[in-house]
Parts: C-alpha cells; sequence; structure tokens
C-alpha cells in the first residue's frame, strides 16, 4: 500500500459538508491518530509502532509498513492543519464505536513500550477532548 494521501480528511476539511464515505474517513483518521501516538513523547519507539501496525492489520484490509507508519507520525509531510482540528471537524460524522475504537487504539499505542509518559497523557486527552468524547464514553459506562 503507497503512504496513505488522506484524501478523505483533506476533501471534508476543505470545504466537503457530507464525507463522501465515512469507513475511509475513519481509517484515515485512525492511521493519522495512532502513527502520530508512537511518536507523541518525541521519540517513536518500536515497540508503539509495531503496536499501530498490528491495530491496523487486525482492523482494515491494507497493511501499512513500518516506513508508512514512521512517516505518518512526522505528519507535517500531510497536514497543513493541527490533528486537533482534523479531530475536531470529522468527529461528529464518526459512529461512537469509530471514536471508541480509536481511542482504545490509541490506549493500547501508548501503553506498548511499558512507559506512559506526560505528552503522551497529553496527546490522549487532546484526542478525547477533540472527538467530543466524556469520560463515561471513554471507559464505556452506560445507563441501564
Amino acid at each position: 500500500m503507497p503512504i496513505p494521501s488522506l484524501n478523505y480528511i483533506k476533501n471534508f476539511f476543505n470545504g466537503t459538508k457530507e464525507p463522501e464515505d465515512k469507513q475511509e474517513l475513519y481509517k484515515e483518521l485512525f492511521l493519522m491518530t495512532l502513527a502520530r501516538a508512537a511518536k507523541a513523547d518525541l521519540y517513536t519507539n518500536e515497540k508503539e509502532v509495531q503496536k499501530v501496525q498490528d491495530i491496523l492489520s487486525s482492523l482494515f484490509d491494507d497493511e501499512v509498513t513500518v516506513a508508512e507508519i514512521r512517516t505518518m507520525a512526522s505528519s507535517e509531510l500531510f497536514e497543513s492543519v493541527p490533528l486537533k482540528k482534523y479531530l475536531e471537524r470529522t468527529g461528529p460524522h464518526l459512529d461512537p464505536e469509530h471514536k471508541k475504537a480509536i481511542v482504545q487504539g490509541l490506549v493500547d499505542v501508548v501503553g506498548s513500550d511499558g512507559l506512559v509518559s506526560d505528552r503522551e497523557i497529553e496527546y490522549f486527552n487532546m484526542v478525547v477532548t477533540a472527538l467530543n468524547l466524556t469520560p463515561a464514553e471513554v471507559i464505556g459506562l452506560r445507563a441501564s
């Protein structure tokens, strides 16, 4: 698979009212969010990159290489806008289950090296806030 172009996110952010394909939008956002998580503490840990690759290959049919994940982690190549803005703008168009899957993937990635830094916690909080998730939604708590 070539390095993802993030066309669905870019097109949507540049004025499209509704995403053309919510599944592709979700996939691109998932990839971008997890790849950036692997570098959230300013050090790209091999275990975190491998975890991103494992999660993506288990959820989606596309294979993403370690090199592609590392390229996505330095997202200046793909973004003219901070990730937070992409999450805030696209989040309302994602299914609640997609949002929770992104957050769970994020938890799996930041904890995969056995250490969680303050920067990774800040990154996690930014993602959860930008996706407009409540603490109850993050942990799966629902009224019965």
